[in-house]
């Protein structure tokens, strides 16, 4: 799991736990099954009726991206590398670049400078590549989607957990001994439901967006640099035109 995020849930949990202990709550009256059960279940149950059958397809590659360290590569490495394709291309032609564009592992840029070499044109190459980016950032808003919609039913559901504990506790009222901890147990799935919403599900959902921005971010240094290529732009110029477009703390950063 990344480390933000592990760190991030471990915080909640623990600022949740802590208030129960100071407030003199039992914190053990948090695994309760049956709220745990419904909020988790019936909440992803919602989630997945809300989709299509090819978005659930997809459901392990979202819980991957929500919960796995971001691949964002870095900046200056990509910099790096294209001023060093500059440099070849300005020497000796784009057609110099063939032999190593099949080295390439970033697929993106072995595609966009074989599109270069191949001769397309500068406009509908920068074109293609931006409605490559454009995809990519709409495939990920539905990913982000999927955990703020969880994030919205995970409180009602716990609710209705809620209501029906007390349904329960209503049936029972004959044996007041027995009406504390039924009523307690009630509005424990409610709990679950806030709590899962905002501890788990709308961060997650907001780390995908965060992951999506980061790496059109990088897509769209890696366009600018590809047109650049193509252009015979001079390497000198391609390095001082990428480095504007990263932010300056991560400037600083690959600098230190």
């Amino acid at each position: 799991m990344d480390p933000a995020t592990l760190i991030g849930f471990v915080v909640s949990l623990v600022a949740l736990l802590a208030f129960m202990v100071m407030e003199g709550a039992d914190p053990m009256s948090l695994l309760f099954l049956p709220a745990i059960i419904l909020v988790i279940l019936a909440t992803f149950g919602a989630a997945m009726a809300s989709q299509t059958m090819d978005d659930l397809k997809k459901l392990p590659a979202w819980f991957k991206m929500g919960a796995m360290p971001a691949k964002v590569p870095r900046a200056g490495a990509q910099i790096q590398t294209l001023v060093s394709l500059a440099e070849k291309a300005r020497k000796e032609g784009l057609l110099a670049l063939e032999a190593q564009v099949k080295g390439i592992d970033d697929p993106f840029l072995r595609r966009g400078l074989q599109m270069g070499i191949d001769g397309t044109d500068p406009e509908e190459l920068r074109q293609v590549l931006e409605g490559e980016i454009a995809a990519k950032k709409a495939e990920d808003k539905v990913a982000a989607k999927f955990f703020n919609t969880m994030g919205g039913y995970a409180p009602t559901i716990g609710i209705v957990g809620c209501i029906v504990g007390l349904i329960n506790v209503m049936g029972n009222l004959s044996d007041p001994a027995a009406l504390g901890p039924m009523i307690a147990a009630a509005f424990v799935a409610t709990l679950w439901g806030v709590m899962a919403a905002n501890f788990w599900f709308l961060p997650m959902g907001s780390k995908i967006m965060r992951v999506s921005e980061l790496q059109a971010a990088q897509m769209e240094l890696l366009v600018e640099g590809i047109t650049e290529i193509q252009a015979g732009t001079s390497p000198r110029a391609v390095r001082q035109k990428l480095s504007s477009l990263v932010p300056p703390s991560e400037v600083e950063r690959e600098a230190a």
